[in-house]
């Protein structure tokens, strides 16, 4: 199968201007079997209630009986099971939509031909969902545009509930630029209106695709690839006199320019591009700043104590000098994103309460060093220090109200934490050293 994709997307990154057909052929009994294998058996059921294991009794005749609906143009996914979770650092709750396991596995094997069809098209500028394209990267491009352009100023983006309003005839119109197979586009079409179950009742879904499905990420990146990346880099970008640069990872963007006029224009300009494809900024976390070399000195001049800041994959980007007083761009941790991981924290320390303390341990250890290794970026020790400091003095309030007497104190705590030591913050990304093939934005 990993063969066949990488003939497919050479086909497609050699002939950009032809539609590929014959692709629904390769979601065939070895495509389905491989993608089983690799399915995580701990996910939530949908509403067949069927997981991995029940599914694996009697493989071959499920899987056989599902080419066999496929064959006969009889498959139809089942309606999403809706779900609510949590929004972070709000209290807003994000919806999530969790496929049946059959679709599943569906959608695993359609996403992986998407990938290789669209891959070779997606720009440079494009992140996030993508192979060896992750947020430190896109963070590091962005870094370097504001460090060594002409940046002056910075529209920071965000699309309201992207996922949620896409065009189901735009997704259609952008699939059949590339895709000819008529079965795979009838498959495409039948998730996107399968429906959803959210409290027991069935709902259309006439706009959008749920969040949580396999195939929505690649769907979100094809539909902003034809709506904001060729539109900005064709078009926008030739008519401005200045720099103009663009970094978008899923539905969240950061687009700099060398003057205002010109980020101003573009900013009207995004809001009715948008509204062609049933999309709409959302103003209160959209905004244009004074940002760059110059922007210490715009605001002195109109008696500002410091520039504004902009936040963009959860760090805090803000003006600041190198050591040899140069003008440096530089990250910490988001007020928003400390927050909220700060209150997951406690919340799972209370759930953790009469957890044996050596297994407490083991856990927290692993969720602080995935935490590190996210924000382990240049410049950030000193919000992890602190993030690191905020855990520690949760965990031992956590252990004192194990009993109605206090059952620690600190000098037991400090004992305790010489057996079982926490993992301390530490730098794991360089921000400085960007992959050769991420370099095309300077």
């Amino acid at each position: 199968m990993e063969t066949k994709l990488t003939r497919i997307a050479q086909i497609a990154k050699e002939r950009p201007d032809a539609r590929i057909t014959s692709l629904a052929g390769l979601i065939n009994k070895e495509s389905l079997m491989e993608s089983h294998r690799k399915m995580c058996g701990k996910k939530a059921v949908g509403i067949d209630k069927i997981t991995k294991e029940e599914y694996d009794i009697n493989l071959e005749d499920h899987i056989d009986s599902l080419l066999d609906r496929m064959k006969k143009q009889a498959y139809k996914p089942q309606p999403v099971k809706r779900v609510f979770i949590p929004k972070t650092g709000t209290n807003k709750m994000r919806p999530l939509g969790i496929l049946a396991y059959e679709d599943k596995l569906v959608q695993d094997v359609l996403g992986g031909i998407l990938n290789a069809v669209y891959e070779g098209d997606f720009l440079d500028c494009s992140f996030g969902f993508r192979p060896n394209r992750g947020c430190h990267d896109a963070l590091k491009v962005v870094n370097k545009i504001i460090g060594e352009r002409k940046i002056s100023y910075v529209v920071d983006a965000d699309i309201k509930s992207f996922f949620d309003n896409m065009e189901h005839e735009w997704i259609m119109k952008f699939i059949n630029h590339r895709i000819g197979d008529v079965n795979l586009q009838r498959i495409i079409s039948r998730f996107l209106k399968s429906g959803i179950i959210e409290n027991g009742k069935s709902k259309e879904t006439l706009v959008g695709a749920p969040q949580g499905g396999q195939i929505s990420p690649i769907l979100g990146n094809i539909y902003l690839h034809y709506v904001i990346d060729l539109w900005f880099e064709k078009v926008v970008r030739k008519q401005c006199k200045g720099d103009a640069y663009m970094v978008r990872y899923a539905d969240d963007s950061v687009f700099c320019f060398q003057y205002e006029n010109e980020a101003k224009d573009f900013y009207e300009r995004l809001m009715e591009r948008l509204a062609k494809f049933n999309l709409e900024i959302a103003e209160d976390k959209t905004k244009i700043i004074k940002f760059g070399r110059f922007a210490a000195e715009d605001c002195k001049a109109k008696g500002k104590t410091k520039p504004d800041t902009f936040d963009f994959l959860g760090f805090t980007h803000y003006c600041s000098k190198s050591i040899k007083g140069y003008f440096r761009v530089k990250r910490k941790t988001s007020k928003k994103k400390f927050s909220a991981s700060l209150k997951n924290f406690k919340v799972w320390l209370r759930e953790n309460l009469t957890t044996p303390a050596p297994e407490v341990m083991r856990k927290l250890t692993i969720k602080l060093n995935g935490y590190y290794r996210y924000y382990g970026i240049t410049d950030n020790i000193c919000r992890m220090s602190l993030f690191a400091d905020e855990v520690r003095n949760q965990l031992y309030k956590m252990f004192n109200r194990r009993s109605q007497k206090g059952s620690m104190n600190w000098d037991k705590f400090a004992i305790f934490l010489k057996k079982y030591p926490l993992p301390r913050p530490k730098i794991y990304v360089n921000i400085f050293e960007l992959r050769q093939e991420l370099s095309y934005t300077v």
